[in-house]
Order: C-alpha cells, then structure tokens, then sequence
C-alpha cells in the first residue's frame, strides 16, 4: 500500500540503503518487469545514461508506438507520458514524478481552445505535440518542433488554420511556409527567456562559433542562428558539420548528448537573461524536466506508480491527431 503523503506529493520518495548502486538496479528491474526507460534530452546526464532510448518529442512518439515491452517509463514531463499512454493504451506507463509539468501546455487550457474554436468556425486546429491530452482531443493533427513545417506543408494552401500554443514556431512556421495561421500566445518559459544580449556577447568571445536556436525561441534570438530547429535536428548539424564550435539555445540537458557524441568540439550554452533565482547563471534549464532523478525512477519501477491514465473518451480522440502526424512525418 503507497503511503498516502507518496500519492498527494505525486511520486515516490522512499528512501534506499547507502551504496546502492541505482543504475544497476533500475537495469535489472527493467529486465525483470519487461519495461524500457524512455528520457528527453532535456533530462539529466545521469538519467540519459541509464535510458533505454534518449530522444526529443516525435521520437519519443515514434518510439512509444513500436515498443513491445509491456511497461514503459517517460522520464521527461507529464504530456510526454500521456502521450505514450495514447499510443499504447495496453500499456503500463509510468511518470517518475506527475508534478513535472510544462509550462508552454499550461498556457493552452482545453476550454479556452475549445471557446477560440467556436469564435472561428472553419478553422482546423494544429497543436503543438506539448500539450495536454484534452487539447489533443480538440486536435485535427499534432507537431513537433522537427515535422512543423513538413506537416504544414502538406496541408491545402486555402486551409484556414489555427495553431497553438506556441507563438515563437508558429511565426517561424508562418514566415518559412507563407500562410497566415491563427496564432495562440503561448510560449516555453526556458525558451523565452534567451539573452539576445548574450548570445552577441558569446559570438564575440567565439567569433568561429556557430549559433544553434531552438524554433520555441524568440524571434530576435532565431535571426542571430546560424542553425534553426528541433533539439534533433540541432544534434544532427553539429554531429555532421565540420566546425569545432557551437553557442547552443535550447535547454542545457541536450549538452549532455551533444558533448557525448562530439566529444571533440566545443559548446557553450547560452545563459538566460535573468534566472528563476534572480543569480546571474551560465545555463538555462527546465525545472520540470529536472524533477526527475533516479531515485524517483527506481521507486516507480518498483512500485510501479504512479502511472498515467487517460481518459477514455478523451483518449478516443486524442490519440487521431497523433497518428495523422505519425503517418505525414
């Protein structure tokens, strides 16, 4: 029986006995249980080391809908678990800790889109794949920051679109494709908060250094990128350009995998312009993605709670948008 402060607190915080090796034991429960871990590159060092696969949103999908394992552990934020979950209904799917939220899905709730839906008849509605499941069901299809403008693309040009929630890809979306979709205000607290100030500074101090901007950025920050895109497509650059140096603007965690896989090269992340504590500081991170560490990852493999749930009404139609973004992408 889970403690009830465990189930109001929304994860597990048991302690274990000194010198457990929690890797090691989170490798054998996973083998024990048929389950595979599943992390963001926004998560810890630690956490993408012992995942059984490390990527961003629309691999994470892609790989949640394959999986054969019977349990899966999303170690990133909750819309991310809720998304595996409607890929895979038949499945356990846990979330290390269910108050890891995301900002830019709180600032899109399912009524508000549902009365904007209402106050434009006509309109189809794309959302960003970071919101809830209840937005989802409101969806005709879902993106990712890495299939935004492949999806749009294949829209018909007379289409009239919403999109949501986040201003920053919708604008990028709507300049590099030339419509002229409904934009919802919306936006990542991690990506909004880039120093254009620093970023100048950083190009001045590594003057060979090219900028890599995440497409939830501001605008001022994505016209001094060199490289603009997903957190894969920004892995995917630096592992194939000949350059040695990178000002990164995406959250800090992609360090971890950009330095694992180019060990050779140089990258420097761009700091925000004020931090949540109000101290200067050299990186910009999630909080939420933070919220999950090992421990929380070994206490819900061996409770196997908390678990994700949706509901079934909702999941019914959440889950359609999905798929039509799986089958365009």
């Amino acid at each position: 029986m889970l403690k009830k402060e465990w189930k109001e607190q929304g994860f597990i915080d048991e302690p274990v006995l000194e010198g457990t090796d929690l890797k090691a034991e989170i490798r054998r429960m996973c083998k024990e249980k048929d389950a595979v871990i599943l992390a963001h590159y926004y998560t810890s060092g630690d956490i993408q080391e012992v995942a059984d696969f490390v990527g961003d949103s629309l691999a994470l999908a892609r790989k949640a809908a394959q999986t054969d394992a019977k349990m899966m552990v999303m170690c990133g934020v909750h819309f991310m678990a809720e998304t595996c979950k409607l890929l895979s209904p038949e499945k356990v799917v846990l979330c290390p800790d269910l108050n890891a939220g995301c900002s830019l899905a709180d600032s899109c709730k399912a009524e508000d889109l549902r009365k904007f839906k209402d106050e434009h008849p006509g309109y189809k509605v794309i959302s960003y794949v970071n919101t809830t499941a209840a937005v989802k069901a409101l969806t005709d299809v879902v993106v990712t920051s890495g299939n935004a403008k492949k999806v749009v693309d294949q829209l018909p040009e007379d289409e009239k679109l919403i999109f949501g929630p986040d201003y920053n890809l919708g604008c990028y979306i709507n300049e590099t494709t030339g419509r002229n979709m409904l934009l919802w205000q919306g936006g990542c607290h991690v990506h909004e908060r880039f120093s254009v100030k620093k970023i100048v500074e950083l190009k001045n101090q590594y003057p060979d250094a090219l900028v890599m901007a995440h497409l939830e950025c501001k605008a001022p920050v994505l016209a001094l990128a060199d490289v603009k895109g997903s957190t894969a497509h920004m892995l995917q650059f630096a592992q194939n350009s000949d350059a040695s140096q990178f000002i990164v603007a995406t959250e800090a965690g992609i360090l971890h995998e950009l330095q694992r896989t180019c060990p050779q090269k140089t990258f420097i992340p761009v700091p925000p312009e004020i931090s949540e504590s109000g101290l200067e500081c050299s990186c910009n991170e999630c909080q939420y993605m933070k919220m999950n560490t090992l421990l929380k990852i070994y206490n819900c493999l061996k409770y196997e709670w908390p678990q994700v749930e949706v509901d079934a009404a909702i999941a019914k139609d959440a889950v359609k948008p999905i798929e039509r973004m799986l089958a365009l992408s």
